[in-house]
């Protein structure tokens, strides 16, 4: 299944031209361990600071 995954932190080791993900997977998360009911109550773990 292909799908098209957007991202705006461009400091990311994943980050690719275009606001695109090249990751091979995306772990999200809820924060706080609770169910997230906005989207602001979730975080991306794939997250990796560009070296």
């Amino acid at each position: 299944m292909q799908q098209e995954v957007l991202c705006e932190v461009n400091n990311c080791k994943y980050w690719v031209e275009g606001n695109k993900c090249s990751a091979e997977k995306i772990y999200v998360v809820s924060q706080k361990g609770k169910e997230a009911s906005t989207t602001e109550e979730t975080d991306c773990k794939t997250f990796t600071p560009e070296n």
